[in-house]
């Protein structure tokens, strides 16, 4: 198997963009048609062997003493692979320019997607209890206190 970065992630004081690499820029044609996109990228900060376990310990603060790293969307699994959604706001040659990316300057990004609701949008979703006071969208998340959400470790 061979993955291959695709371009970097880039935080800025004014924003944040994706910058794909020269050879893919033909990749982004129509992307600008779609309000939104996926953004699969390497947590590349925490891609270390410590960090690719399968079980977590209490991450959520509601949450149960144990988890599965399947059952989260955190760093802590075999691959330090992270998936976000983000909202489009420009796009400039090889340039994508974000509203928000939960994603640290210069994460390898391994892929794009453009959000679908007939792929993306789930009518039937349910999840745990611990978790059911957290936002039902990704446009009221962003006032949401995610903070409380986790317990953070050193």
């Amino acid at each position: 198997m061979e993955i291959r970065e695709i371009g970097k992630v880039k935080q800025m004081d004014t924003g944040v963009y994706l910058e794909v690499l020269p050879e893919y820029q033909e990749g982004l044609i129509g992307l600008d048609d779609f309000s939104h996109l996926y953004v699969l990228y390497w947590f590349h900060h925490l891609d270390i062997p410590e960090l690719r376990g399968v079980t977590v310990s209490k991450p959520y603060t509601n949450g149960p003493d144990e988890l599965g790293t399947f059952a989260t969307r955190g760093p802590v699994r075999p691959n330090p692979i992270a998936l976000s959604a983000a909202k489009i706001m420009n796009i400039q040659g090889n340039k994508i320019y974000l509203e928000y990316l939960d994603a640290e300057d210069d994460s390898p990004i391994l892929d794009i997607k453009p959000y679908t609701a007939s792929s993306d949008i789930l009518e039937t979703f349910t999840g745990p209890e611990w978790c059911k006071h957290w936002p039902q969208s990704f446009e009221s998340s962003g006032d949401f206190d995610w903070e409380a959400e986790f317990n953070f470790t050193d």
